[in-house]
């Protein structure tokens, strides 16, 4: 049967429309290759920025990457850079561009072993802040060599810890907290039930404080060469204008920004002319692991368990931050404990503990994934409560010196709210 020319033309059109779509994705697959694929000039210096909230994990979303939005840095994505960049020969220095990052004590530890590791490649480091606070200096301090803006200022002030309670506010309106609790320390329904801090939470605050303090101290005066009582003086003393800072030997120089990177060129043996080869973090995060043999040995499952406890799936959400899901981590842990390929597990916690139930299902899943290989729990900031719980049974368990851990006990409660419905009639 004879082919009419209307299907003819549809089909010829239909032919060309589907090349033309071929091509297309042909064209976008071949972009974002090349964009995965950054060019880092020799000799140039990585900015990386420490900044924002710094979640251990951050998800790709390719789409976006596509059109050009930027991803957000994760911590370990931070951490990865560096090692990257360690032995990246194209590589000459890192710049940290640190400006109030949203991370604990225990990362901040963490981010400082992982300078020192740089430092060992014999490549300068240095940092920059245009106003430093406690936990900014200190990890600006791991560096070779910190700046501030001729009109920055170092708030070195100290430690101080606040509480807040709801007790008399509730008595006001009426309403009473009932409360079980077990363990000493378990004060987290103190808020309610209580209008000033028990013995039990001024010790657990003091303690934590003390050893803040401790590390502090120690950690500025190792790095600038500095007894701990002089630094404890300094401290006392605090704030200190850029000028005073570095009169006292707590910066390497009052610097703009431009005259850091003049600096760094006379540092890379740069010519007076030429302009310093600089590439971003967001651009190196596009060089993989694998280009510089990082990736070589065993596989190995990494499963981040971050923020509150509760059943059901994993989310992060504007309002209500990260959520550790008890669906997702026992599917994960059960998915690597049966995958053949897989020969250990790491746990990544960083949470405050939340819902026993979720909890218990996570211990559980974990329990058996140990009779098949290795497990082993990191630590970051914060693995209290069902934190803890979900890291006990691990083969080992490896923690930062300022990683909170503990609060070890469970508490129920609810209101009565009685007396509020007697007061508004």
């Amino acid at each position: 049967m004879a082919m009419s020319k209307t299907a003819k033309t549809l089909l010829i059109v239909g032919g060309i429309l589907f090349a033309v779509l071929l091509a297309a994705i042909i064209g976008i697959a071949i972009l974002a290759e090349s964009m995965g694929k950054p060019d880092v000039p020799e000799n140039s210096v990585l900015i990386l920025k420490v900044s924002g909230s710094l979640p251990d994990y951050a998800p790709e979303d390719r789409t976006a990457k596509l059109f050009g939005i930027n991803q957000p840095q994760s911590f370990t994505s931070l951490l990865t850079q560096l090692r990257k960049a360690k032995v990246d020969s194209r590589v000459g220095a890192v710049l940290l561009d640190i400006e109030f990052p949203q991370i604990g004590w225990g990362k901040a530890d963490e981010l400082r072993d992982a300078i020192k590791d740089f430092r060992a490649s014999g490549k300068p480091i240095y940092s920059f802040m245009e106003l430093g606070m406690n936990k900014e200096y200190y990890i600006a301090t791991a560096t070779e060599k910190v700046f501030l803006p001729p009109a920055g200022d170092l708030y070195v002030n100290g430690f101080a810890a606040e509480a807040m309670f709801y007790r008399g506010s509730l008595d006001k309106l009426g309403i009473e907290p009932e409360v079980i609790k077990i363990g000493k320390y378990k004060n987290a329904p103190d808020q309610y039930t209580r209008k000033d801090m028990s013995p039990e939470q001024r010790e657990v605050i003091n303690a934590v404080l003390d050893e803040y303090y401790e590390r502090f101290t120690g950690g500025v005066a190792e790095a600038r060469k500095k007894s701990v009582e002089d630094v404890k003086a300094i401290v006392d003393n605090a704030p200190y204008h850029a000028g005073e800072a570095q009169q006292i030997g707590l910066i390497d120089g009052a610097s703009y920004r431009d005259q850091v990177y003049e600096e760094l060129k006379n540092r890379l043996g740069y010519k007076a002319d030429d302009k310093l080869r600089t590439v971003s973090g967001s651009e190196y995060r596009e060089v993989t692991s694998d280009s510089l043999n990082l990736n070589n040995g065993e596989r190995i499952a990494v499963i981040y368990a971050s923020g509150a406890i509760n059943v059901g799936k994993s989310s992060n959400s504007a309002f209500g931050g990260e959520m550790v899901g008890s669906d997702t981590i026992v599917k994960a842990v059960n998915d690597a404990a049966n995958d053949e390929s897989i020969k250990a597990i790491v746990l990544r916690v960083d949470s405050p503990g939340g819902s026993a139930l979720a909890s218990d299902l996570m211990w559980h899943s974990l329990e058996n994934a140990k009779t098949k290989k290795p497990v082993v729990v990191s630590m970051a900031d914060v693995a209290a409560s069902g934190g803890y719980y979900i890291a006990c049974n691990a083969h080992k368990i490896v923690a930062e010196p300022s990683t909170v851990t503990g609060s070890i006990g469970v508490f129920l409660g609810k209101p009565v709210t009685k007396g509020f419905y007697d007061w508004i009639g």
